[in-house]
């Protein structure tokens, strides 16, 4: 699993917000990447993780989900992201 810690803006890619919306373009792979933040709960990030392992996507980890939330563009904070393809 790749542990680096990704800062920056997202907003110039493709990209998805939340839980639901990153497992539903995994399902459908579309996605090239996820970003998940450390500090959400494991239940909301657990699915998302065990996907991105079976499928090979690179995992980017966030410190926390404001950081996520911010680099997304977005004012409150998020678990998960992704960038499609």
């Amino acid at each position: 699993m790749n542990n680096q810690v990704l800062h920056g803006n997202l907003t110039d890619s493709k990209i998805v917000i939340g839980k639901k919306q990153t497992l539903r373009f995994l399902l459908k792979d579309e996605v090239i990447k996820v970003f998940i933040s450390k500090d959400a709960d494991i239940h909301v990030t657990k699915e998302i993780i065990n996907i991105c392992e079976d499928k090979n996507i690179e995992i980017v980890y966030f410190n926390n989900m404001k950081d996520l939330g911010k680099a997304c563009n977005i004012d409150v904070n998020a678990a998960a992201a992704a960038v499609l393809k």
